[in-house]
């Protein structure tokens, strides 16, 4: 099985080797006028609010970015061409942190075996010289994926409510440490945290480079995080479900596996009149 976070420089020789559906998932408004213009050579897009969410008109049941059916996630993984053997390598621009590790994610919790994510993201792979191209590719398209339960371990609303504040349990919330303090929140109606969520934001995955820290590395962290908290104890969170599977990406890395997603997120907690932290909590 392929390490989950694959270096730019072994893209090459991966694609000589063997056929890859290779992803970009940059987001924003403009993301995906910048793939027309610039991608890696061979690269289809995904979009996701329209292929990696069921975007609900409220972001209270279930947050800003809920699942897909599982039917639907296998119809749009048959329409890239994907099946049960391909080899799948996803990118960003944001070093994994948007949607590529959701995507990553996404296809683990449906029992994918071949998917990594490009370490350091479109930058660290046109610095070592992949190809760029402004030809839109034509995937081949390939029956519905068959999935029949979404196999990596989620949390909701109401285990994260009773666990949170559980010794024998940690949630972690990854966002930025000045969204977690409360002090303002630039898309969520309310500012803070799930009161008993450690903060350990996933820019702390990073070297300055903005590449992965390395496995040994992200062991020691989230071991030391961890201390003697069982793996599936782990819950972690961050906005809206997204940028907490870089973490959940960084855990598997170092080895650490079982931690839950809880994909409603901050954007679900905090539109339920759930309880709010605000400024710095004890360290258990």
């Amino acid at each position: 099985m392929a390490h989950p976070i694959l270096d730019p420089q072994d893209l090459l020789s991966l694609t000589r080797e063997k056929e890859i559906v290779l992803i970009d998932a940059r987001q924003g408004p403009q993301a995906f006028e910048q793939y027309q213009k610039e991608h890696l050579e061979g690269a289809l897009h995904a979009d996701l609010e329209k292929d990696l969410a069921k975007v609900p008109q409220d972001a209270a049941k279930g947050g800003r970015h809920p699942l897909p059916t599982l039917q639907e996630f296998g119809a749009y993984l048959g329409s890239l061409g994907i099946t049960p053997s391909t080899h799948v390598v996803i990118y960003d621009d944001k070093n994994g942190t948007n949607a590529a590790s959701r995507f990553w994610w996404m296809l683990k919790a449906v029992g994918h075996e071949e998917v990594q994510v490009l370490d350091g993201g479109l930058q660290a792979a046109l610095q070592a010289g992949f190809p760029a191209s402004d030809t839109l590719p034509t995937p081949r398209t390939a029956p519905s994926y068959p999935v029949t339960t979404w196999q990596r371990p989620m949390a909701d609303l109401e285990e994260v409510a009773k666990v949170a504040q559980d010794k024998n349990h940690l949630v972690i919330d990854v966002r930025d440490a000045y969204r977690y303090l409360g002090e303002s929140e630039p898309i969520d109606p309310v500012a803070g945290h799930i009161p008993g969520a450690t903060n350990i934001p996933l820019t702390g995955n990073l070297r300055p480079d903005g590449r992965f820290l390395s496995s040994q590395e992200l062991q020691e962290k989230y071991g030391a995080a961890l201390k003697e908290v069982n793996p599936e104890n782990v819950i972690v969170h961050c906005g809206s479900g997204v940028t907490a599977c870089h973490t959940l990406l960084a855990l598997e890395s170092a080895g650490i596996k079982g931690a839950k997603l809880y994909v409603g997120s901050w954007s679900e907690w905090c539109r339920n009149d759930q309880p709010i932290g605000v400024g710095e909590e004890t360290q258990r």
